[in-house]
């Protein structure tokens, strides 16, 4: 749960707050099923009127929420206070004793949650956790990747969540091997790698050649480049590399961000409704038109729909009432 001051109001001169449910995968897994997209979420959460009503949330949006167990220990939450203009966002995690970080393998039946499953997804926030966060998802990728589905990672490496003695670069390697889908940028790719690659074309293709060789099962590479004008004026393009072919967008233009929280995972989710229905290029403009879109929506989740999305991409930029 994300709880913030209304408005771009610092915490010391609030004293009401709004909330949102999120979280890097439920974010990708909405927003997939915003798109009409067959979704299931395995995760825990509290087992009290809290999680009850995260459950609701994500039932809302037909999300399957079969493999979702439950626990006594409350919702994972952050504070988060957003920006304006030249001031940066700040943002306070309070997750160490959560109920998500108390999961592990005997708590979800990876047979069961897969069952005719095509696409398993996962980001770096989940193994940074606990060592029973670690062992869970892996235990997932192993059957995912045995069953033959296609796996997407965002690695999302966040140095200061890897508190449990766990090596970030040894443990993302690992789960790296089973993946065939990339999405991240120079900075993950240096930490999983070690190596000091830059931000240039050259060096992003560089990159994912090696990245390439050394996870053999990954085939293509994915990029969202953000440009930071201040903190309410962002420019969004991306890139990417398939082993033969470097392809990079038209900058997408946000004048005035509204919340740019998700818009990774807006990016992500594009990305896979986009890979199995579009040749590489227009799934990545699908998906950097996501990602723009969902800079205009407050909250984690991108509420954005596939005509929204492809009005985008035609051109139509106006904002004008649709009547």
């Amino acid at each position: 749960m994300r709880l913030s001051p209304l408005g771009n109001r610092k915490f010391i001169q609030a004293n009401r707050l709004e909330f949102y449910f999120g979280g890097t995968e439920l974010n990708v897994g909405l927003s997939l099923a915003n798109f009409g997209d067959n979704v299931k979420h395995i995760t825990c959460i509290s087992d009290d009127f809290i999680g009850d009503t995260a459950m609701a949330y994500m039932n809302k949006f037909d999300l399957d929420t079969t493999a979702v167990v439950r626990s006594k220990r409350p919702l994972g939450a952050y504070f988060l206070e957003v920006g304006a203009v030249m001031r940066p966002s700040n943002i306070s995690y309070n997750r160490s004793h959560s109920a998500f970080s108390e999961i592990n393998p005997s708590m979800v039946n990876w047979k069961n949650a897969l069952e005719n499953g095509t696409w398993f997804h996962w980001t770096g926030i989940t193994p940074a956790l606990t060592q029973g966060t670690f062992d869970t998802l892996r235990e997932g990728l192993k059957l995912a990747s045995k069953k033959g589905m296609q796996v997407s990672s965002d690695p999302t490496y966040r140095n200061g969540l890897w508190k449990y003695g766990a090596e970030p670069k040894d443990a993302l390697t690992e789960l790296l091997s089973y993946s065939t889908i990339f999405i991240g940028g120079i900075n993950e790719m240096n930490e999983v790698l070690g190596t000091t690659c830059g931000s240039s074309n050259e060096e992003f293709i560089e990159a994912s050649k090696v990245l390439m060789e050394k996870f053999p099962r990954i085939l293509k590479v994915f990029d969202k480049i953000r440009t930071s004008i201040n903190a309410s004026w962002h420019k969004i393009r991306a890139r990417m590399w398939n082993g033969e072919e470097f392809y990079e967008t038209q900058d997408f233009d946000i004048t005035h961000v509204v919340d740019r929280i998700g818009t990774g995972d807006a990016f992500a989710a594009g990305l896979i409704h986009g890979l199995q229905r579009f040749d590489d290029i227009k799934a990545m403009n699908f998906a950097s038109a996501a990602c723009a879109l969902k800079h205009t929506y407050m909250g984690d989740v991108n509420y954005a729909t596939v005509n929204e999305v492809n009005t985008l991409l035609e051109g139509n930029i106006s904002g004008r009432f649709n009547r």
